[in-house]
């Protein structure tokens, strides 16, 4: 989805030369550490998986074309990631209760423990970097990069549509 070409003619070049800095460093970052939390290495996890497995955990078992779907990507890359997941035991393909032909994808027991494991590490993690930040400071940056990942995925999911321009 394009941008009119004055959109950014308002805005500080410096500032968002300074803004796409700050984000691309968080994603180095956030790639680095993986996130994992804090200690021990065990309680890293691969973003995808992260992402799969908390999604199956939030929704419930579903078939990969809805998972793929609902997280914005191919249904073949769910695959893909999915595959290891169930390799290790952490996602179990069961029969859809209502059409027994069909595969549903659906956390493990062994997932959902693994899962809170590196929730737990994420959590202690963000405690210990948001170390004093007031409650406010904490809940505003969360909106705010809420807000700032909703905008990217409403940009992408756009771009992805029949008939729209890449930008």
């Amino acid at each position: 989805m394009p941008l009119p070409q004055d959109m950014t003619s308002d805005l500080d070049p410096g500032f968002l030369d300074a803004l796409q800095h700050q984000v691309a460093l968080f994603a180095r970052r956030a790639e680095q550490t993986r996130l994992g939390g804090v200690g021990q290495v065990r309680n890293s996890m691969d973003r995808a998986a992260y992402l799969l497995l908390n999604r199956l955990d939030r929704e419930g078992p579903m078939g990969v074309k809805a998972l793929a779907a609902g997280m914005g990507i191919d249904s073949s890359t769910v695959t893909r990631q999915v595959a290891p997941l169930v390799d290790t035991g952490l996602v179990k393909r069961t029969s859809h209760p209502e059409d027994g032909r069909a595969v549903v994808l659906q956390l493990s027991p062994r997932g959902q423990a693994r899962l809170e494991e590196v929730r737990s590490s994420r959590r202690e993690l963000m405690a210990q970097v948001t170390d004093g930040w007031t409650q406010e400071d904490r809940e505003s940056f969360c909106s705010l990069l809420t807000r700032f990942n909703s905008a990217l995925s409403t940009r992408a999911a756009g771009a992805q549509e029949p008939g729209t321009p890449a930008s």
